[in-house]
């Protein structure tokens, strides 16, 4: 298998951010266009961007559809976007799809109701965000803490076309990745696992390609930061997958 990168744009009032450990009055706002950052990690060779719609997460509103519309349109399909953020019920996931959305991520409401992703993925391919603190899966925004573990989640959702796995402390961090969680993941699954949080430099893409498996590697705050470029990153990637 070969692993896949997810350079990602998450968006709050139209505005390119990252929170640490999603805590939105933990943010970082970036003087930055969306759709020409979109734009620009295609050119690099991106072959997905991960993007989060924050306020669509945390109130259910879609404040950024809009925005997410433009960027697609920008991109033409290369690379195609994965995007999630309030996607709540059938009707969410059809507007992004609609809007030239190739994946869209389900996280909450997933959680609360598994079979909606069944439905939803007959009309577009589902990610299941498990994003968990200690291994308990947060929901609303990761504001509040479900009832369910990953290992249960990792079973609970046959009709996903992949899985989005967050360790929320490393979140935003640049503290390097769960490296351990992750390989357990990918091990309970026989779905995809895409791994996000914590990656810090070219080092931790690789040490992440390394992992037997593994589906697809989330990266943001160390692109903005520039610790690496999204080429670069997909040269480490093909290094350990190669």
């Amino acid at each position: 298998m070969t692993v896949q990168l997810y350079p990602s744009i998450d968006l709050r009032a139209g505005r390119v951010v990252r929170l640490r450990q999603g805590d939105y009055d933990r943010e970082t706002a970036y003087e930055l266009d969306p759709v020409a950052v979109a734009r620009e990690f295609g050119a690099d060779g991106a072959p997905w961007i991960h993007v989060v719609d924050l306020d669509a997460a945390r109130s259910g509103v879609a404040t950024n559809r809009q925005v997410i519309e433009a960027m697609a349109a920008a991109l033409e399909g290369r690379p195609s976007i994965q995007a999630g953020g309030g996607v709540r019920s059938l009707d969410d996931a059809a507007e992004l799809a609609d809007a030239g959305v190739a994946r869209v991520v389900m996280g909450s409401a997933a959680v609360a109701d598994p079979s909606l992703v069944e439905v939803v993925a007959r009309r577009v391919p589902v990610a299941v965000a498990l994003d968990h603190r200690e291994g308990i899966v947060a929901v609303e925004g990761w504001t509040s803490a479900s009832t369910l573990s990953l290992r249960d989640g990792l079973v609970r959702f046959p009709a996903a076309e992949a899985f989005v796995i967050t360790n929320i402390k490393r979140d935003g961090e640049l503290l390097g990745p769960d490296l351990d969680g992750i390989r357990d993941a990918v091990m309970a699954s026989d779905v995809p696992v895409i791994a996000s949080g914590g990656v810090a430099s070219l080092d931790d893409v690789r040490a992440l390609a390394a992992v037997p498996g593994l589906g697809g590697i989330i990266t943001g705050r160390a692109l903005y930061e520039g610790r690496f470029t999204v080429a670069e990153a997909l040269a480490a990637v093909g290094d350990r997958t190669s």
